[in-house]
């Protein structure tokens, strides 16, 4: 069969390229052609454009690359057009995804011509003889906002596929639409890492020439906006540790060293690029931007506190007190239902609160142990099902009926 895979970011590549794998695994005839990066295109297939071309976060870039985005919208169009797959794969990314999620379900309207595309246009009222199937993959997060956007998924989305538990009874109970939960990839990217990884602590530290004091981790996240707003912050809030620790930064795999250089000038931080996991696997605590990173912490079982800077924060506060739909931010807090992380954002995000929560998660702190055992909760909602593996399976299954 004849895969079309769409993605938007790092982490999407990495979950693509895994679910391509098992689906390679398990149809031997299967042929891919993406949008993604550079481990999707180590598994095989086409790559149309790389997701650098697409990723653009925040509203000021968006709106500055308006143009660019239409433009790269417009080309996916006639590609999956001129491709004829048999599925497109949506991986998260809802801006974009959603949008070509609508323009393939119109492909179906009875309304509209048959006939094939001609003269490279790609107008809404042509389409193809045999329409694909807009399955989608990590589904998009709606229910911590645009819940709105429940309507297109349920009108354009064939298949939703879930990796995060709570959200079936938000898709399935609340607003009636029924979601397949695969498991979690995350989990079984750090289970199989730490099945493999035989480095001690001494040897890790020799090759990125760091000391054998005790590690505190920085996640400052993989986007430039959120290092800006949040490093210098998890710096400050750590610079009184350094005699007793040392600091490692996590250096995100899209971020040049230069960029990171502007933040930590004399600070005694000591940066590692794109090797996250090992990190983890040494750390005694992290101070970690939400997103996946605190998901991935909790699964390295290393104490963390959840760092996000804002702006305006008291309005935001009143947003996620009145307006927001979740309780929590971090993935850890979500999934358990409960605080287990503390959340620093908005008017908590303070240099004195980073330091003081910190200092509770560390060895000897009186947090510290009562979140280890709170983390095998995460692991006890999430499962050990192969994610990738049950997508695929499911999703063959469901082409070849």
């Amino acid at each position: 069969m004849k895969y079309y895979l769409i993605v938007g970011e790092a982490s999407g590549d990495l979950h693509a390229s895994h679910l391509m794998q098992s689906l390679k695994a398990q149809d031997p005839e299967a042929d891919f052609r993406f949008f993604g990066g550079d481990l999707m295109t180590a598994v095989g297939g086409t790559r149309v454009k790389h997701f650098r071309e697409l990723a653009y976060m925040g509203f000021i870039p968006v709106l500055l690359h308006l143009p660019t985005i239409f433009k790269n919208m417009d080309f996916c169009k006639k590609d999956i057009l001129a491709w004829q797959p048999d599925v497109v794969i949506l991986v998260d990314y809802p801006g974009f995804n959603l949008s070509i999620a609508k323009y393939v379900h119109s492909l179906r309207k009875p309304s509209q011509s048959k006939e094939r595309l001609q003269g490279g246009e790609c107008n809404e009222g042509r389409g193809l003889g045999r329409s694909p199937k807009v399955f989608y993959y990590i589904s998009p997060k709606i229910w911590a906002w645009k819940e709105y956007r429940i309507k297109n998924i349920k009108r354009d989305v064939d298949e939703l596929f879930s990796i995060l538990p709570f959200e079936v009874p938000f898709f399935e109970q609340k607003h009636h639409y029924p979601i397949h939960y695969v498991g979690n990839p995350t989990a079984d990217e750090v289970r199989k890492f730490r099945e493999d990884y035989h480095e001690d602590f001494e040897s890790f530290c020799n090759r990125y020439s760091l000391t054998e004091k005790p590690v505190i981790a920085l996640l400052a996240g993989s986007r430039k906006q959120e290092i800006k707003d949040n490093l210098p912050a998890m710096i400050e809030a750590t610079r009184d540790l350094t005699a007793d620790y040392q600091l490692v930064l996590a250096g995100a795999p899209s971020i040049e060293r230069e960029y990171y250089e502007n933040y930590l000038g004399d600070a005694s931080v000591k940066l590692i690029d794109n090797d996250t996991y090992s990190l983890l696997m040494h750390a005694k605590a992290a101070l970690v931007t939400s997103g996946t990173a605190t998901l991935e912490t909790a699964l390295f079982n290393v104490p963390q506190v959840v760092c996000y800077e804002t702006p305006v924060p008291r309005l935001i506060r009143f947003a996620f007190n009145h307006i927001i739909k979740v309780k929590y931010i971090s993935l850890v807090n979500l999934i358990a239902d409960r605080e287990i992380v503390q959340e620093l954002l908005a008017d908590r995000f303070t240099v004195d609160n980073i330091r003081q929560e910190l200092e509770a998660i560390l060895p000897g702190g009186d947090k510290r142990e009562q979140m280890l055992a709170d983390y095998r909760l995460v692991h006890e909602q999430l499962g050990t099902i192969s994610a990738p593996d049950n997508a695929a399976r499911q999703m063959i299954e469901i082409l070849s009926k």
